[in-house]
């Protein structure tokens, strides 16, 4: 187990380090890896800076059933270019089904909670159960919301797993900049079924 004196001493150390330094950091400490993705605003760039370091890396896709058909035509172009090996999850329950019986809850419904269990908790679990990885890179940054501020570049999840954010110091347009420089895509049409405000969790990372 990763104490948390070394995670402090980890982001102290990589404070001012670029994308790849922290992601090789991360290598050296476990080379099981993953890297989870949801194909919202910015995500080419954890994508072609983790593959770019370790091309063939696990990528893990949790689908809700509910993106927008940008962010599905966005999400096969990034594969096609970038060649990932993408692995993809999806609910147990369609989404079709789900409109039926339960629809989409507000924040403020009871049934909420189950709704966000169903689209997205328990398809995360299952993949990091499949998966076991020791190293889990995301594309979390500060200034997202509360949570997310005091974590830090390097974090350890409430399961144990090494948690790693490269681009956790950036802001949107330093990585408008990346995108450009590295001729990757982004897409704003994106839809989080379970998230009513931009600065709220859904429960994955907090």
């Amino acid at each position: 187990m990763i104490s948390k004196d070394q995670i402090n001493e980890w982001n102290h150390l990589f404070k001012d380090s670029n994308p790849t330094e922290i992601i090789k950091k991360a290598f050296e400490i476990s080379h099981d890896a993953v890297v989870t993705t949801n194909f919202r605003p910015y995500e080419a760039a954890i994508l072609h800076a983790v593959n770019n370091v370790k091309p063939n890396i696990d990528v893990i896709w949790c689908d809700t059933g509910y993106n927008t058909p940008q962010t599905y035509k966005h999400a096969n172009q990034v594969i096609e270019d970038l060649q990932l090996n993408v692995s993809l999850y999806v609910p147990k329950q369609t989404s079709a089904h789900r409109d039926v019986v339960m629809g989409i809850p507000g924040v403020n419904d009871s049934k909420h909670a189950l709704f966000s269990e169903q689209v997205k908790l328990e398809p995360f679990r299952r993949a990091m159960e499949i998966h076991k990885p020791k190293v889990w890179f995301t594309n979390l940054r500060h200034g997202q919301t509360a949570f997310r501020d005091s974590i830090g570049i390097f974090s350890v999840s409430k399961e144990g797993v090494l948690k790693v954010s490269p681009f956790y110091y950036w802001s949107d347009k330093d990585l408008d900049v990346y995108l450009e420089t590295h001729k990757l895509p982004n897409e704003f049409k994106y839809f989080d079924p379970t998230k009513a405000l931009e600065n709220r969790e859904c429960g994955l990372h907090s």
